[in-house]
Formats: structure tokens, sequence, C-alpha cells
């Protein structure tokens, strides 16, 4: 899928999330301005000491600069604190800015899609990294060139040894970016591959179970599990790496400091309580550097996290406002429709015609992938036909708010998802505080009233997403009054009776009726006979075309007749 424009998409909201806290890191930058100035207490306090208490023998000169340097650790404490906090919020702000648009995106992205985007996660990501301590030595790393330019002024063959040291570490920290980038985005592509097929296995453990596929999956998965594993390692170890030479350097450094110190102590031309500050004012100046070295990995996941809610929020097309439209009638059009999925190049849907008005049902039938739910999505509104249009009650899909166009529209889908929550819950398309009367209302027209009673909690039965213990009669069942909660104009059923018994097929028949005699439309995409009996009207697809249509019995002995011909056309009976 092509990155939509900045205009008509989702990533505007991406920048103006980070923009909004500039408050914020105003307040951490203020905070990091004392904060850093109050660090000089240490080499200020170290060169009093040895130059004017020592040389003094003063306990009283002693006794008030510890009392006064106390007081100013304490300050710093606070300070540091504060920024911290303040960053905190910061990233929550950030988090919260964003978590409704992401988790909208990532409804919005399409199945076929690059899997390994989680968006929540990328976020999370983000958030935690601004919440942490290593993201405050950005604030303080621009306060290294000060504290080097205080060591000049000691001796500038100190200021010389420290400048040369933080260049040093400054090439370990471009090099370390280099040299790991890739392989911590190796390491996690594939943690999250071995994730994926993790949570796959435990959707399908049944099957695995049954099919005696468990030593197979298990091994497969620890094949990807040890790749990740192995990766992680790898891009542990360079980093790692990177760390420790990192910190024996500084350590040097120190040394090397103390040591051209005590030689320029030697010849007179520094003072022991300036050799003593200038060690602990390198310490200072290279500490954000080696900081961030140690939790580069941190930030190289960041990045990473922003740049793939980048290319998320590039895909996701903009929530353009709409009139809100009066609740439309029952006619539905679909003129010269042609349909390219999300991700292909070849259309699934070829010149597509179809009408149906109210009190009508429809019936599409046709061979598996013949393009039945193609025709479901594309009138749902997921699908956005390359050409032609589909309107509903005169307005066509994109003049309607999307939960607006859902709330007219019920949908049973060939393969029932249920989300976590109650039987209620799942019925009443997870709204908050929904109506009883109506969520039993639903269920009584689906059939399920008296199934769900017969569950330990009734309505108010948790389920686990898919994860339940409801069989697929009952999960399609439950299915059903969710696609007719809300009293929709229009009913889509995709294989509705794939999982019913008689009872069930004789019920949903009897909704269909219903819905017909309430002036509403039906539209049943199948290919079994039974599904069709309510049928005013059929069409056959083949191959995303309509090779027929018309009233139903017509159709039917079209049909009929066409499949008699074939078979006489290719096979002869043997010649007695």
């Amino acid at each position: 899928m092509q990155p939509l424009s900045p205009q008509n998409s989702k990533i505007g909201e991406l920048e103006e999330a980070r923009r909004s806290g500039a408050s914020l890191v105003l307040v951490v930058l203020l905070f990091s301005f004392f904060v850093n100035l109050l660090m000089l207490t240490g080499p200020l306090f170290m060169l009093q000491v040895y130059d004017r208490v020592l040389g003094s023998r003063s306990e009283e000169t002693l006794a008030a600069l510890f009392l006064l340097v106390g007081g100013l650790y304490l300050l710093m404490a606070a300070l540091d604190y504060a920024r911290g906090r303040v960053m905190a919020r910061y990233g929550a702000a950030f988090q919260s800015a964003l978590d409704a648009t992401v988790f909208e995106a990532n409804l919005q992205q399409s199945v076929g899609e690059d899997q390994q985007r989680t968006g929540l996660r990328d976020l999370e990501v983000i958030q935690t990294l601004t919440g942490s301590p290593v993201f405050l030595a950005l604030f303080d790393i621009p306060w290294s060139p000060l504290f080097l330019l205080a060591i000049f002024i000691f001796h500038p063959m100190l200021g010389w040894v420290a400048l040369t040291g933080g260049g040093i570490l400054i090439a370990f920290t471009l090099l370390n970016q280099f040299l790991t980038r890739k392989k911590v985005q190796r390491a996690q592509m594939t943690s999250q591959q071995a994730h994926a097929f993790a949570n796959q296995a435990q959707i399908s453990r049944e099957i695995i179970q049954s099919q005696g596929m468990r030593a197979a999956v298990s091994d497969r998965w620890l094949r990807r599990q040890y790749e990740a594993l192995n990766d992680r390692v790898s891009s542990a170890d360079w980093t790692g790496g990177f760390t420790a030479v990192t910190k024996a350097f500084r350590l040097f450094l120190q040394s090397a400091m103390l040591a051209v110190g005590a030689y320029y102590v030697l010849r007179g031309e520094l003072t022991a309580g300036a050799m003593i500050a200038a060690s602990i004012l390198l310490g200072r100046a290279l500490a954000p550097i080696e900081q961030m070295l140690g939790q580069w990995g941190n930030f190289q996941r960041a990045r990473n996290s922003w740049n793939s809610l980048n290319v998320i929020l590039s895909q996701t097309p903009k929530a353009i406002a709409v009139t809100p439209l009066p609740r439309p009638d029952a006619r539905l059009s679909v003129k010269s429709v042609i349909v390219v999925p999300p991700g292909a190049k070849a259309a699934t849907l070829k010149n597509i015609q179809l009408e149906i008005n109210p009190g009508e049902a429809l019936g599409i039938i046709g061979r598996s992938g013949s393009g039945k739910s193609s025709i479901a999505k594309t009138i749902l509104g997921l699908w956005t036909p390359a050409s032609g249009e589909v309107r509903l009650g005169g307005a066509k899909l994109d003049q309607y708010d999307p939960d607006q166009l859902g709330r007219y529209i019920g949908y049973l889908p060939q393969n029932v998802t249920l989300l976590g929550g109650t039987i209620a819950e799942n019925i009443a398309r997870m709204e908050i505080n929904a109506d009883g009367v109506a969520i039993v209302a639903a269920a009584k027209r689906a059939n399920a009233h008296e199934m769900i009673l017969t569950l330990p909690n009734g309505y108010d039965t948790v389920l686990e997403g898919n994860q339940s213990r409801l069989s697929g009669g009952q999960r399609q069942r439950v299915a059903l009054a969710r696609a007719l909660y809300g009293d929709p104009v229009l009913l889509i059923l995709d294989e509705p009776n794939s999982a019913l018994d008689a009872d069930g097929s004789e019920a949903l028949n009897q909704t269909i009726r219903d819905f017909k005699a309430e002036g509403k439309a039906v539209i049943v995409m199948t290919h079994r006979p039974t599904a069709i009996a309510e049928c005013d009207s059929l069409v056959v697809l083949d191959h995303g075309l309509i090779v027929s249509s018309g009233p139903r019995d017509e159709v039917l002995k079209s049909q009929i007749k066409n499949a008699v011909d074939i078979r006489r056309k290719f096979y002869q009976p043997a010649a007695s």
C-alpha cells in the first residue's frame, strides 16, 4: 500500500502529539539548567577543601562549606526528581494523545498487510523511553562542552586531554550506532515473528493437538525462538562490547587526567584542588555520553518504533467529518463495481451490478473463491471500489460516517469472531451502558435467547474472545444476534448456516422472513441450497463475474440445465 499524503493521512497527529508537550519540555530544560549548574557543587567543594580549608586548617570553614554543599545537593536532587516526573508525564500525555488514533489505525490495517506492525506496542516503547532516566541524558549532553571549557580554565593541557577523550567517546557512540543498528532491527523483527507464531499456535491449539502437530509446531517455534534469541544475544554482545570499552576508557581517562594534573602540580602550575576538580568535571562531562551508550539499544528501538508509527499512520486515511444522514431505507444499488483488494494487483470483482429493494432477499451463490465475501466487504465499506459505486438509500457509502453505516447494516461473517467480554456486550457490539431490552430482543430474533439462558451466567457469561467454550453453532447464533442488534435496515449473511443445525437453519429463515415483512432487505452469500429458501432472486458468481441473475427459481433451473448439458457433453456411456 502506498503512503497517503500527510493531508489525507493521520501522520500529522504524530507530530502534533509530539509538539503538544512543548511546554513540559521547556520546563525540563529549565530544570536541567539548574541541575547541571548545581553539578559544579562537587568540583568547587573539592577546590575549596584542598586549596583553602587544608591550607587554613579552619574547621569552621569546613563545617560551613559542608552544610552549604548538603543544601545544594538536596536542591539538585529535588530538581532532578522533578524533571524526571515532568518528562514521564510528557511521555504519558504523548501516548494518551495517540492511543485512540493508533488503535483506530490498527483496526484499519488490512489483514494481508505486515502483521508484525503493532502500533500500540510501538507507542509504548516511545513512552517508556521518554519516561526513563536515560532520556534525560539528552538534556545533559549540551552541558558537556561547558564542563570541558571549565577544565580549560584550570589548565589548557587538561582541557585538551578532556576534549580528546570526549571526542573518542563520541566516535564510539557513532560507531556503535552504525554497527548495531541493523542488528537491533533484525533482533526485533525475529522476536516479533516468534511471538506471532506462538500466538497463532495458541489460537489453533485444538487443531494442533487433534492432528498430532504438537511436536512439529513446537520444533518450528523453537527454531524461530532460537533464531530470535541468537539475534538478541548478538545485538547485546555488540552493544555490551561498546559499553564495556567506553566505561573502561572513561575510567582510564579520569586516571590520565589525574596523572597529567599531578605532573603540573609538581611543576607548580596547578593546585591539588584544581587537579581533583578537573577530574570530577571530566566525569560529569562524559557521564551523559556513557549513559546513552549503555542504553543505546533503547534509543534504537524507540527510533524504529517512531518510523513504524510513521508508516502505519501514513497509510491510514484521515477521518473526514460528514453530515449525518437520516436512517436510509433498504435500497441497495451496486453499479459497475470493480474491486481490487488491498495489497493485491488483480481485481476480484469485475463489473458487478446489483439491485435490492425493501422487502426483498437476494442470494449470491458461487463456488468458494468466486468473490462472494468480496462483495460483502465492498457493501460494508471495508473495501473501496477501484471504479463504480455502491449506494444505500440513495447515498454513496462514503457519505455515511463509518460507525453510522455500521448501525444500518447488520453483518454475519463467514468466520465468526467474538471479543473478550460478556455475551451481552458482544451482542451490543461492545457499547457502554447498552440497552438490555434491545440485547434480549436481538437474541430472540436470532433464536439464541434460550441457548444463552442455559449458560452458567446467561447473558453475563464472560467470553475470552474465540477461546470461549461455545460451540461453532452457539458462536454463530451470538454473532447473528450481534448483526440484528440496533435494528439495521440491511442484513448481510455470509454462509450463515455453516454451523447451524436444522432448527437453527429454520430460525434463520424465519429471521429473513421477518426482515422482509418489516420492509428491510437481506443478502445471503452461500453455496448451500437451504440458505436461499427465502431469497426472491439469485446472482451466480464465477471468478468475480456475474454469470447469471434473476428470479430464484429461474436461475436454479438454468443452473441445473447447464449442469445436465455439461454432464451429457463430457460423459458418453460405453457401447454395449
